[in-house]
């Protein structure tokens, strides 16, 4: 049987950006129809507005303009990740921080300049000695300058965004360029076949409705791979211990400062994302309920905030930690939520959802035939990938000094950690990280991601094997960049303002 028919069931980022990737990738197939089905009485979530720096890329494969996307989604950009107090303040100092930035040397370079900070033992920040970046950010500079065509910049970068309006663009995107069908109609019930695949849908207003694909994009109900199709979840709360989080919008001034950068700030018993866009501040308090009640968590984030403000409305999410034990079953794929959540450390769900819908769209099957091996490959693929990412948070937990409470404790208990992270961190214990160890294509952090989080939480590695090297040329060059990018880059919200009002030069 050739599969023709398709449906995403659920709207959001994720539903849109599957429809985006799978109508890209499908559509000079004339015999292929992709319908998103999305129910007028369910809101998205919409609370995840950071990105890594993919997303250009994919963004741009789309045919959507950065200039229409800036000034459509209330964008800023994002160069990095600011963690605050991730480590004990009696021994760092209040307010210490460490920078995760987009922008690295090449890879020799990388690697030459760790064991050269290593080796020198100083007081420079690790991400200091690594990358202009730390100046930029610190700065509040962006990352390019309106002259810089369009998704191309002086560094790397990301965005934060409205997730609202960025589920518009995407959808508009997607039924103009690709031809993907918008139907709005709330699933009230998933139908299988004798051998458990889906048969078609239940809707409340247009009876059944059948298709030969279904793609489950309804968030946390996962209303196909999960409530009809019963794969099993596998819960990781064992390892990541926060599980609920209140969010909350903050106005701001439309002259404020804007930083470049997400920060995360730890606590007691979790952190708190601060991500700024032109009129806002999206704020979330994320916590283990274990540790923290809820009413002490509302008080803190008051506090965070400067206090109690009666016209703020906070919103409590409760957060299900952990991943699909299959991704892919029969006829049915999951993305976004309903694929599995991770907290928002490091922006890992839009990440998670762009990565496993563009693998999808680079080899969806044409007949049925196809999706026993299919149904394989991405199972295999994603469940490392999952994996990897549940390694690369834990890290920032298991690495923190910080003493002040049982939720730090717990989290640096050696049975709350992978046996592959484990090892890893033994292996690093007496050499410094190197590409070779990430061994597969599917790992979506790679060799500088743990660098900086590695040794921007001061992780303390013995070098064995005489690994001195002198950087002195790589130091000189990296601080005449440092410089050259400060004499030219703009203030970030200015640059905001001239791309909102001028745009940038189109590709």
């Amino acid at each position: 049987m050739t599969i023709k028919k398709i449906a995403i069931v659920g709207g959001g980022t994720a539903g849109w950006l599957a429809a985006n990737h799978l109508g890209k990738a499908l559509y000079k197939r004339k015999d292929i129809a992709i319908t998103l089905i999305e129910s007028p009485d369910i809101a998205p979530i919409g609370v995840g507005e950071g990105t890594v720096p993919d997303i250009k890329k994919t963004l741009a494969s789309f045919g959507i303009s950065e200039t229409d996307f800036i000034r459509q989604c209330d964008v800023t950009f994002k160069q990095s990740i600011k963690f605050v107090n991730w480590l004990d303040q009696a021994k760092h100092g209040k307010d210490n921080f460490f920078h995760h930035l987009f922008d690295v040397p090449n890879r020799d370079d990388s690697e030459n300049l760790t064991v050269d900070w290593l080796t020198q033992n100083n007081d420079k920040a690790f991400a200091e000695q690594i990358s202009a970046q730390f100046k930029v950010c610190e700065e509040g500079r962006a990352p390019k300058q309106i002259t810089s065509p369009e998704y191309q910049g002086d560094l790397a970068y990301a965005y934060h965004l409205n997730a609202a309006k960025f589920a518009k663009l995407l959808a508009d995107n997607a039924q103009t360029k690709f031809g993907v069908k918008h139907r709005l109609t709330h699933v009230s019930d998933v139908n299988l076949s004798d051998d458990g695949s889906i048969a078609s849908l239940t809707t409340k207003n247009d009876g059944d409705l059948a298709f030969d694909f279904y793609i489950d994009c309804s968030g946390f109900q996962s209303l196909l791979i999960s409530k009809a199709m019963k794969v099993p979840f596998i819960d990781v709360s064992d390892q990541l211990l926060v599980n609920t989080a209140l969010v909350v919008q903050v106005p701001t001034d439309k002259d404020s400062d804007i930083p470049p950068y997400t920060i995360a700030t730890a606590h007691q018993a979790g952190w708190i994302w601060d991500i700024a866009l032109p009129n806002r501040r999206g704020v979330g308090f994320v916590y283990s309920s274990n540790h923290m009640s809820d009413e002490e968590a509302q008080v803190k984030l008051d506090h965070y905030l400067g206090g109690h403000n009666p016209e703020l409305v906070y919103k409590k999410l409760p957060m299900k930690v952990g991943y699909r034990e299959k991704f892919w079953h029969k006829n049915c794929v999951a993305l976004g939520l309903a694929q599995g959540f991770l907290e928002p450390l490091e922006a890992t769900s839009i990440l998670l959802t762009d990565f496993s819908a563009n693998f999808l769209a680079q080899r969806f099957p044409s007949e049925k035939e196809d999706l026993l091996v299919l149904e394989k490959r991405f199972n295999h693929a994603m469940g490392h990938a999952w994996a990897r990412v549940v390694d690369f948070i834990k890290l920032h937990y298991c690495l923190s000094d910080r003493d002040d409470s049982s939720f730090w404790r717990e989290n640096r208990d050696p049975s709350t950690m992978s046996t592959e992270l484990k090892e890893k961190l033994a292996l690093w214990e007496n050499f410094t990280p190197i590409s070779d160890d990430f061994f597969s294509q599917f790992e979506v952090f790679y060799l500088e991601n743990f660098l900086f989080v590695l040794y921007g939480m001061k992780y303390k590695t013995k070098l064995t094997r005489g690994e001195l090297t002198d950087s002195k040329d790589r130091i000189a060059a990296l601080q005449d960049i440092t410089a050259s990018l400060m004499n030219n880059l703009p203030e970030h919200r200015a640059l905001l303002e001239k791309i909102n009002k001028f745009g940038l030069q189109a590709l």
